[in-house]
Protein backbone atom coordinates (compact mmCIF):
# COMPACT_ATOMS: atom_id res chain seq x y z
CA UNK A 1 0.00 0.00 0.00
CA UNK A 2 1.10 3.59 -0.18
CA UNK A 3 0.36 5.24 2.98
CA UNK A 4 0.29 9.21 3.16
CA UNK A 5 1.38 10.49 6.51
CA UNK A 6 1.28 14.69 7.21
CA UNK A 7 2.71 16.28 10.27
CA UNK A 8 1.61 19.26 10.88
CA UNK A 9 3.03 20.03 14.58
CA UNK A 10 6.63 19.09 16.55
CA UNK A 11 5.09 16.14 18.62
CA UNK A 12 3.41 14.51 14.94
CA UNK A 13 6.50 13.58 14.28
CA UNK A 14 8.00 11.33 17.48
CA UNK A 15 4.16 9.62 17.13
CA UNK A 16 4.43 8.55 13.58
CA UNK A 17 8.56 7.96 13.51
CA UNK A 18 8.24 4.42 14.82
CA UNK A 19 4.73 3.63 12.94
CA UNK A 20 6.57 5.02 9.49
CA UNK A 21 8.90 2.61 10.08
CA UNK A 22 6.70 -0.53 11.03
CA UNK A 23 5.01 0.00 7.93
CA UNK A 24 8.05 0.26 5.92
CA UNK A 25 8.95 -3.27 7.57
CA UNK A 26 5.87 -4.24 6.56
CA UNK A 27 6.50 -3.63 2.91
CA UNK A 28 4.59 -0.43 2.44
CA UNK A 29 5.17 2.72 0.99
CA UNK A 30 5.06 6.28 2.74
CA UNK A 31 4.87 9.48 1.79
CA UNK A 32 5.27 12.29 4.35
CA UNK A 33 4.06 15.84 4.20
CA UNK A 34 5.07 18.60 6.71
CA UNK A 35 4.16 22.12 7.31
CA UNK A 36 6.53 25.29 8.56
CA UNK A 37 5.60 25.18 12.32
CA UNK A 38 7.65 24.90 15.64
CA UNK A 39 10.29 22.40 15.74
CA UNK A 40 8.40 20.12 12.71
CA UNK A 41 10.60 20.08 9.76
CA UNK A 42 13.50 20.36 12.03
CA UNK A 43 12.87 17.30 13.73
CA UNK A 44 11.89 15.34 10.50
CA UNK A 45 15.41 16.48 9.87
CA UNK A 46 16.90 14.91 12.85
CA UNK A 47 15.61 11.72 12.52
CA UNK A 48 16.40 11.39 8.83
CA UNK A 49 12.52 10.93 7.69
CA UNK A 50 11.96 12.10 4.11
CA UNK A 51 9.35 14.51 3.48
CA UNK A 52 7.99 16.78 1.43
CA UNK A 53 7.29 20.81 3.17
CA UNK A 54 3.94 22.51 2.05
CA UNK A 55 2.87 25.38 3.70
CA UNK A 56 2.87 26.97 7.01
CA UNK A 57 0.97 27.79 10.15
CA UNK A 58 -0.91 31.05 9.67
CA UNK A 59 -0.34 32.29 13.17
CA UNK A 60 -2.80 33.41 16.30
CA UNK A 61 -5.53 35.12 13.74
CA UNK A 62 -8.52 33.40 12.42
CA UNK A 63 -8.22 35.24 9.18
CA UNK A 64 -4.08 34.18 8.88
CA UNK A 65 -5.23 30.45 9.70
CA UNK A 66 -8.10 30.41 6.75
CA UNK A 67 -5.65 31.29 4.40
CA UNK A 68 -2.49 29.12 5.49
CA UNK A 69 -5.17 26.25 5.51
CA UNK A 70 -6.64 27.31 2.25
CA UNK A 71 -3.11 27.75 0.54
CA UNK A 72 -1.88 24.77 2.22
CA UNK A 73 -5.01 22.70 1.32
CA UNK A 74 -4.53 23.80 -2.31
CA UNK A 75 -1.09 22.26 -2.64
CA UNK A 76 -2.13 19.15 -0.71
CA UNK A 77 -4.55 18.52 -3.24
CA UNK A 78 -2.08 19.22 -6.00
CA UNK A 79 0.29 16.82 -4.74
CA UNK A 80 -2.40 14.10 -4.30
CA UNK A 81 -4.24 14.06 -7.05
CA UNK A 82 -0.94 12.06 -8.86
CA UNK A 83 -0.18 10.25 -6.07
CA UNK A 84 -3.23 7.39 -6.03
CA UNK A 85 -2.22 6.82 -1.86
CA UNK A 86 -4.46 3.83 -0.46
CA UNK A 87 -4.80 5.58 3.27
CA UNK A 88 -3.99 8.82 4.54
CA UNK A 89 -3.63 9.63 8.11
CA UNK A 90 -2.75 12.47 10.42
CA UNK A 91 -2.76 13.83 14.28
CA UNK A 92 -5.18 16.42 14.47
CA UNK A 93 -4.44 18.16 10.62
CA UNK A 94 -7.36 20.24 9.37
CA UNK A 95 -5.83 19.77 5.66
CA UNK A 96 -5.43 16.20 5.15
CA UNK A 97 -8.97 15.06 5.61
CA UNK A 98 -10.51 17.52 3.28
CA UNK A 99 -8.33 16.62 0.45
CA UNK A 100 -7.89 13.23 1.15
CA UNK A 101 -12.47 12.94 0.68
CA UNK A 102 -12.16 15.09 -2.17
CA UNK A 103 -9.54 12.05 -3.90
CA UNK A 104 -11.12 9.16 -2.23
CA UNK A 105 -8.64 8.37 -0.27
CA UNK A 106 -9.32 6.53 3.30
CA UNK A 107 -8.48 8.96 6.33
CA UNK A 108 -7.41 8.00 9.50
CA UNK A 109 -7.63 10.97 11.94
CA UNK A 110 -6.14 10.75 15.44
CA UNK A 111 -6.07 13.30 18.24
CA UNK A 112 -6.64 13.05 22.11
CA UNK A 113 -7.88 16.29 23.02
CA UNK A 114 -11.86 16.22 22.77
CA UNK A 115 -12.86 19.98 22.92
CA UNK A 116 -10.79 21.65 20.11
CA UNK A 117 -14.13 21.52 18.14
CA UNK A 118 -13.65 23.68 15.04
CA UNK A 119 -11.72 20.78 14.11
CA UNK A 120 -13.71 18.05 15.41
CA UNK A 121 -16.88 19.00 13.47
CA UNK A 122 -14.87 19.23 10.01
CA UNK A 123 -12.69 15.93 11.08
CA UNK A 124 -15.28 14.07 12.10
CA UNK A 125 -17.51 13.78 9.51
CA UNK A 126 -14.48 13.79 7.17
CA UNK A 127 -12.18 10.70 7.91
CA UNK A 128 -12.97 7.12 7.62
CA UNK A 129 -11.74 6.23 11.07
CA UNK A 130 -11.12 8.67 14.06
CA UNK A 131 -8.99 7.28 16.70
CA UNK A 132 -8.42 8.38 20.35
CA UNK A 133 -7.20 6.96 23.89
CA UNK A 134 -9.88 5.49 25.67
CA UNK A 135 -10.07 7.51 28.24
CA UNK A 136 -12.22 9.89 26.47
CA UNK A 137 -15.77 8.44 26.72
CA UNK A 138 -17.68 7.59 23.03
CA UNK A 139 -20.41 10.40 24.14
CA UNK A 140 -18.33 13.29 24.07
CA UNK A 141 -17.61 12.89 20.64
CA UNK A 142 -20.66 11.76 19.64
CA UNK A 143 -21.79 15.52 18.81
CA UNK A 144 -19.25 16.07 16.61
CA UNK A 145 -20.77 13.05 14.28
CA UNK A 146 -18.02 10.83 15.53
CA UNK A 147 -19.63 7.61 16.53
CA UNK A 148 -19.00 3.91 15.69
CA UNK A 149 -17.73 2.27 13.89
CA UNK A 150 -16.15 5.42 12.49
CA UNK A 151 -14.65 6.05 16.17
CA UNK A 152 -12.31 3.55 17.40
CA UNK A 153 -11.25 3.88 20.84
CA UNK A 154 -7.50 2.51 21.49
CA UNK A 155 -6.30 1.47 25.45
CA UNK A 156 -3.50 4.14 27.07
CA UNK A 157 -2.15 6.51 25.36
CA UNK A 158 -0.17 7.34 22.14
CA UNK A 159 2.57 8.18 24.06
CA UNK A 160 3.00 4.63 25.53
CA UNK A 161 2.93 3.52 22.01
CA UNK A 162 5.07 5.97 19.90
CA UNK A 163 8.07 5.86 23.01
CA UNK A 164 8.02 1.70 23.23
CA UNK A 165 10.66 1.71 19.77
CA UNK A 166 12.61 4.36 20.45
CA UNK A 167 14.65 4.60 23.81
CA UNK A 168 15.24 8.23 24.92
CA UNK A 169 18.17 9.46 23.70
CA UNK A 170 20.86 9.12 26.79
CA UNK A 171 23.40 12.07 24.69
CA UNK A 172 20.46 15.03 25.44
CA UNK A 173 22.26 15.67 28.95
CA UNK A 174 25.91 16.14 27.37
CA UNK A 175 24.52 18.15 24.40
CA UNK A 176 22.79 20.78 26.65
CA UNK A 177 25.58 20.93 29.58
CA UNK A 178 23.15 19.87 32.26
CA UNK A 179 24.37 20.34 35.59
CA UNK A 180 23.82 17.05 36.94
CA UNK A 181 24.29 18.66 40.82
CA UNK A 182 20.54 20.84 40.32
CA UNK A 183 17.38 20.03 39.55
CA UNK A 184 16.81 19.76 35.85
CA UNK A 185 13.29 21.34 34.82
CA UNK A 186 11.97 20.82 31.78
CA UNK A 187 9.85 24.14 30.68
CA UNK A 188 7.02 24.37 27.90
CA UNK A 189 5.01 27.45 27.40
CA UNK A 190 1.30 27.22 26.81
CA UNK A 191 0.10 26.99 23.26
CA UNK A 192 -0.60 29.89 22.70
CA UNK A 193 -1.55 29.98 18.71
CA UNK A 194 -4.28 27.32 19.02
CA UNK A 195 -7.85 28.08 18.54
CA UNK A 196 -8.45 26.08 21.54
CA UNK A 197 -6.07 28.06 23.98
CA UNK A 198 -7.73 31.36 22.78
CA UNK A 199 -8.50 33.60 25.63
CA UNK A 200 -6.91 31.32 28.27
CA UNK A 201 -4.81 33.32 30.99
CA UNK A 202 -1.13 32.55 30.83
CA UNK A 203 -0.65 34.59 34.16
CA UNK A 204 0.28 31.10 35.68
CA UNK A 205 2.82 30.63 33.21
CA UNK A 206 4.42 33.58 33.54
CA UNK A 207 4.24 32.60 37.64
CA UNK A 208 5.77 29.45 37.06
CA UNK A 209 8.98 31.44 34.98
CA UNK A 210 9.24 33.94 37.64
CA UNK A 211 9.36 31.05 40.31
CA UNK A 212 12.04 28.96 39.05
CA UNK A 213 14.20 31.81 37.80
CA UNK A 214 14.05 32.69 41.59
CA UNK A 215 15.66 29.60 42.24
CA UNK A 216 18.16 29.27 40.11
CA UNK A 217 21.26 28.16 42.59
CA UNK A 218 19.25 25.25 42.71
CA UNK A 219 17.60 24.54 39.50
CA UNK A 220 18.55 24.34 35.64
CA UNK A 221 15.88 25.03 33.51
CA UNK A 222 15.69 24.04 29.92
CA UNK A 223 12.62 25.60 27.94
CA UNK A 224 11.57 24.68 24.86
CA UNK A 225 9.47 27.38 23.26
CA UNK A 226 7.11 26.44 20.98
CA UNK A 227 7.24 30.40 18.45
CA UNK A 228 10.01 32.24 18.06
CA UNK A 229 8.14 35.18 20.26
CA UNK A 230 8.19 32.57 23.68
CA UNK A 231 11.88 32.08 22.56
CA UNK A 232 12.39 35.86 22.56
CA UNK A 233 10.49 35.99 25.59
CA UNK A 234 12.79 33.31 27.71
CA UNK A 235 16.31 34.02 26.84
CA UNK A 236 17.51 36.01 29.71
CA UNK A 237 15.74 34.46 32.21
CA UNK A 238 18.51 31.86 33.21
CA UNK A 239 17.27 29.26 31.00
CA UNK A 240 18.86 27.02 28.57
CA UNK A 241 16.41 27.60 25.26
CA UNK A 242 18.19 25.09 22.92
CA UNK A 243 18.63 26.48 19.36
CA UNK A 244 17.99 23.52 17.65
CA UNK A 245 15.14 20.74 17.94
CA UNK A 246 16.59 18.24 20.45
CA UNK A 247 15.28 14.91 21.45
CA UNK A 248 12.16 15.70 23.81
CA UNK A 249 12.08 12.27 25.47
CA UNK A 250 15.91 12.23 25.61
CA UNK A 251 15.48 15.45 27.92
CA UNK A 252 12.85 14.09 29.61
CA UNK A 253 14.26 11.27 31.13
CA UNK A 254 17.41 13.53 31.91
CA UNK A 255 15.36 15.88 34.10
CA UNK A 256 13.81 15.63 37.63
CA UNK A 257 10.29 17.13 36.59
CA UNK A 258 8.42 18.69 34.02
CA UNK A 259 6.11 21.53 33.66
CA UNK A 260 4.48 21.36 30.69
CA UNK A 261 1.16 24.02 29.29
CA UNK A 262 0.38 21.84 26.68
CA UNK A 263 -0.34 18.36 26.69
CA UNK A 264 1.70 16.28 24.80
CA UNK A 265 4.93 16.56 27.11
CA UNK A 266 3.07 15.87 30.20
CA UNK A 267 1.91 12.52 28.68
CA UNK A 268 5.58 11.85 27.36
CA UNK A 269 6.77 12.39 31.55
CA UNK A 270 4.20 10.06 32.85
CA UNK A 271 5.04 7.52 30.14
CA UNK A 272 8.77 7.70 31.23
CA UNK A 273 8.23 7.92 35.42
CA UNK A 274 9.11 11.32 35.78
CA UNK A 275 6.86 13.85 37.60
CA UNK A 276 5.21 16.06 35.47
CA UNK A 277 2.67 19.32 36.35
CA UNK A 278 0.71 21.13 34.00
CA UNK A 279 -0.60 24.71 34.59
CA UNK A 280 -2.72 24.73 31.23
CA UNK A 281 -5.49 27.12 31.51
CA UNK A 282 -7.54 25.99 29.42
CA UNK A 283 -10.20 23.01 29.54
CA UNK A 284 -9.01 19.82 30.92
CA UNK A 285 -9.63 16.81 28.99
CA UNK A 286 -10.44 13.63 29.55
CA UNK A 287 -7.23 11.80 29.22
CA UNK A 288 -5.47 14.51 31.24
CA UNK A 289 -8.31 14.63 34.00
CA UNK A 290 -7.73 10.45 33.90
CA UNK A 291 -3.76 10.80 34.71
CA UNK A 292 -4.41 13.81 37.44
CA UNK A 293 -7.24 11.53 39.25
CA UNK A 294 -4.62 8.37 38.95
CA UNK A 295 -2.11 10.88 40.78
CA UNK A 296 0.14 10.21 37.62
CA UNK A 297 -0.11 13.82 36.49
CA UNK A 298 -0.56 16.87 38.64
CA UNK A 299 -2.83 19.78 38.04
CA UNK A 300 -0.56 22.60 39.11
CA UNK A 301 -2.91 26.24 40.68
CA UNK A 302 0.25 27.50 42.29
CA UNK A 303 4.24 27.38 41.73
CA UNK A 304 4.74 26.91 45.04
CA UNK A 305 3.06 23.45 44.84
CA UNK A 306 5.85 22.30 42.07
CA UNK A 307 8.18 20.07 44.26
CA UNK A 308 11.95 20.66 43.18
CA UNK A 309 14.27 17.90 43.96
CA UNK A 310 16.06 15.52 42.26
CA UNK A 311 14.20 12.40 41.37
CA UNK A 312 14.68 8.65 41.38
CA UNK A 313 16.35 7.08 38.66
CA UNK A 314 13.94 4.13 37.86
CA UNK A 315 12.76 2.01 34.68
CA UNK A 316 10.19 3.52 33.08
CA UNK A 317 6.84 1.72 32.95
CA UNK A 318 5.73 -0.96 30.59
CA UNK A 319 5.15 0.60 27.32
CA UNK A 320 2.43 -0.37 24.07
CA UNK A 321 3.18 -2.38 21.08
CA UNK A 322 2.64 0.28 18.10
CA UNK A 323 1.50 -2.40 15.91
CA UNK A 324 -1.69 -2.09 17.55
CA UNK A 325 -1.94 1.48 16.29
CA UNK A 326 -0.28 -0.01 12.53
CA UNK A 327 -3.33 -2.37 12.08
CA UNK A 328 -5.46 0.03 12.94
CA UNK A 329 -4.62 2.84 10.50
CA UNK A 330 -4.05 0.52 7.49
CA UNK A 331 -7.38 -1.27 8.35
CA UNK A 332 -9.02 1.63 6.90
CA UNK A 333 -8.14 0.89 3.83
CA UNK A 334 -8.71 -2.51 4.17
CA UNK A 335 -12.40 -1.94 4.96
CA UNK A 336 -12.98 0.69 2.55
CA UNK A 337 -11.75 -2.33 0.39
CA UNK A 338 -14.16 -4.77 1.39
CA UNK A 339 -17.28 -2.43 0.99
CA UNK A 340 -16.40 -1.58 -2.84
CA UNK A 341 -16.26 -5.63 -3.23
CA UNK A 342 -19.23 -6.00 -1.58
CA UNK A 343 -20.93 -3.16 -3.83
CA UNK A 344 -19.41 -4.17 -6.47
CA UNK A 345 -20.95 -8.07 -5.79
CA UNK A 346 -24.69 -6.49 -5.64
CA UNK A 347 -24.44 -4.62 -8.62
CA UNK A 348 -22.66 -7.29 -10.02
CA UNK A 349 -26.09 -9.55 -9.63
CA UNK A 350 -28.60 -7.07 -10.82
Amino acid sequence: MRVWVDCTNSPHVLIFRPLIRRMQERGHEVVVTSRDFAQTIGLLDKYGIPHRVMGAHGGGGLAGKARAMGSRSWQLHRMARHEHFDVAVAHGSTDQPLVARLHGIPQVTMFDYEFAAAMHHSNGRLASRVLVPDAIPAEALSRYGIRPPTLIRYPGLKEEYYLADDPPDPGVAAELGLDASKVIVVLRPPPEVTLYHRGASTDLFAQVVDHLEARADQVQVVALPRIDAQRQALRGRGMIVPDRPVDGPGLIAASDLVVSAGGTMNREAVALGVPAWSPFAGRLGAVDAALIRDGRLHRLVDPSDIILAKRERTAAPPMRDPDVLVDLILGAAETRRAGLFRRGNRMGGR
